[in-house]
């Protein structure tokens, strides 16, 4: 059951918006694989993590695959997970400038030659920057 069905942002929250969720989607593209890596990376407990890696499996963010020794299954980002990418760079990005004190430290995000990845910004197609003020929502 959906919270707001016409709305993509409630469909993508009732999916994703809880805080695990979107920390196993940010782990599985930092490589993890395996339901030990994830509980590692997170410190979920285990009932949550089998719950939240079912649910997002269920709805076509995670793959199970076989696992390269062929023991065990292990999990992959599928398409629809990858797409995920830019809003947890976002979420990254709000975070590196809301959540922290001024100097205190943190991670960051590099592309494969270390330059710090820019802002992501939202652009109309002729590259403008958009924002909530200059868009709306037609139903």
């Amino acid at each position: 059951m959906w919270t707001d069905p016409t709305c993509p942002v409630a469909r993508t929250v009732d999916l994703i918006g809880d805080r695990w969720s979107l920390l196993i989607v940010r782990d599985a593209m930092d490589g993890a694989r395996s339901f030990t890596d994830f509980q590692q990376r997170t410190g979920i407990a285990r009932n949550i993590l089998a719950d939240r890696l079912r649910k997002l499996t269920a709805h076509g963010l995670l793959a199970q695959v076989e696992a390269p020794s062929g023991k065990r299954r292990q999990y992959a980002l599928t398409a629809a997970g990858q797409d995920l990418f830019a809003v947890i760079v976002t979420l990254r990005q709000w975070g590196e400038r809301h959540a922290f004190e001024a100097g205190e430290p943190h991670s960051v995000l590099v592309d494969e030659h270390g330059a710090v990845v820019p802002p992501v910004v939202p652009t109309s197609p002729d590259g403008t920057p958009l924002s909530s003020g200059t868009t709306s929502v037609r139903k």
